[in-house]
């Protein structure tokens, strides 16, 4: 290794010392072949060929000297020791910028720890869930002491908001505690309006983690399968939220937790698609029909329910409540149109391009009303559960024809040619319980 006493490695040249093997500036010429210099070697390397030197060792030199000056387009690099790779990656010596990039991941502010310990703080976290599931289910069932609701409330929540910001890339430690302080405050004051804002914030972060936890679909069946996680999540969430007891006025929680979870998922979306810039037609398209469904089908549902219903919506009404009574519950329509649908084309679009993500997030219009299906006081949860069952079906219909059409009109033609696409169909995303 080069002593330190040699001087600053400003105005040496690069001759003198070949550059590390993992950091290779523009000066190595890898088309060459030959090998490089002895990194042993403790002197400086002269400019000509030694004795029994190939002559073709000086390809990977600088460029030749004239009258004693190294004609190089940049400062030198300092000289490194090519058995260390980390010598050659970290440091911004002069004449750094001349080095070809390494690819490394940038520094951020997730779980910064290794794949054994991740899957280990994620068995963990399985657990916790589970145990808070059956503290909830336990005291559903009148089993146990008063305080067990809560208890596993706080656990499912905390473990919810952890996962969240495992998933996206955020601070996982930070979140998971305050999650803990807001739940264990609201369960401990014991105020209505604590616990019906603890459950707020729980109902959508499970709608917004039930969606991020999605991954691309390259068929219609793997997309139904995401569907079908989304929704065992979203039951979770329920199951916790009822279990913080809130004093809920249904369309104010319905409208406070979904517009909270439409800002937090395409807030996470911007991120994930790149901009707005990434949305291209077809996203852009999307977007604005998602959009215009929501507001079409959260106006009519407003004005039906403050001014009354006319003689053919009278009808319609009828219909509903006479199905209720036939099978025990009617499906959502938000959910049927817009939620289900929206996570099927998202995630089968996901696996082709970046644009499926802005089609995901209006997924959370399907997560956050299957999550305050028990929230109903009105209701029960059998019919919340037959109501997210009769919404599951003619949703995924509908997603089917929505993928159809999009492969109709964009794909290739023919059986044969769809195979081949769907072979194709595979864009890179991190594994499900990877940072995104």
């Amino acid at each position: 290794m080069s002593s330190p006493s040699r001087g600053p490695a400003r105005g040496r040249r690069i001759a003198d010392k070949p550059p590390s093997r993992w950091r290779r500036g523009p000066v190595s010429n890898p088309a060459s072949g030959g090998p490089e210099s002895n990194p042993a070697s403790s002197g400086p390397v002269p400019h000509g060929n030694q004795p029994g030197e190939r002559p073709g060792k000086r390809a990977q030199r600088a460029p030749e000297t004239d009258g004693g000056e190294a004609r190089e387009p940049a400062p030198a690099a300092p000289p490194v020791t090519a058995p260390v790779p980390e010598e050659g990656d970290h440091g911004a010596a002069p004449g750094a910028e001349a080095a070809a990039p390494v690819d490394l991941p940038p520094p951020g502010p997730g779980l910064e720890v290794s794949p054994r310990t991740r899957g280990v703080l994620w068995l963990l976290a399985g657990l916790v869930l589970l145990t808070g599931v059956a503290a909830l289910v336990a005291a559903a069932l009148g089993r146990g002491p008063g305080w067990l609701d809560g208890v596993g409330a706080v656990a499912v929540a905390t473990v919810l908001s952890w996962a969240l910001a495992v998933r996206t890339g955020g601070r996982p430690w930070v979140t998971a505690a305050l999650a803990l302080a807001i739940g264990g405050t609201a369960v401990v004051v014991d105020t209505a309006v604590l616990r019906t804002g603890a459950a707020v914030l729980t109902t959508v972060t499970g709608g917004v983690l039930a969606v991020m936890l999605t991954v691309p679909a390259a068929t219609y069946w793997r997309a139904c399968r995401e569907v079908l996680v989304a929704t065992v999540l979203a039951a979770i969430t329920a199951v916790a939220a009822v279990g913080f007891e809130p004093t809920v006025t249904v369309p104010r929680f319905d409208y406070a937790s979904l517009l909270l979870g439409l800002v937090l998922v395409f807030a996470l979306v911007y991120r994930l698609g790149a901009g707005l810039h990434g949305l291209g037609r077809r996203g852009l398209v999307a977007v604005l029909v998602g959009a215009v469904l929501l507001v079409l089908t959260l106006a009519y549902a407003e004005l039906l329910r403050r001014y009354g219903a006319g003689s053919v919506v009278q009808s319609v009404l009828e219909f509903v409540d006479w199905t209720t009574e036939r099978i025990g519950a009617f499906p959502r329509p938000l959910v049927v149109l817009l939620g289900i649908p929206a996570l099927v084309w998202g995630t089968h679009m996901r696996a082709r391009r970046r644009q499926g993500w802005w089609v995901c997030a209006f997924g959370v219009t399907a997560t956050i009303p299957l999550a305050q299906g028990l929230l109903d006081p009105e209701g029960s949860f059998a019919e919340a559960g037959l109501q997210a069952a009769y919404s599951l079906v003619p949703g995924l219909l509908l997603g089917y024809l929505v993928v159809r059409a999009d492969l109709a009109l964009t794909g290739p033609r023919g059986r044969r040619g769809r195979r081949a696409e769907e072979a194709e169909a595979h864009r890179p995303e991190p594994s499900r319980l990877a940072e995104l």
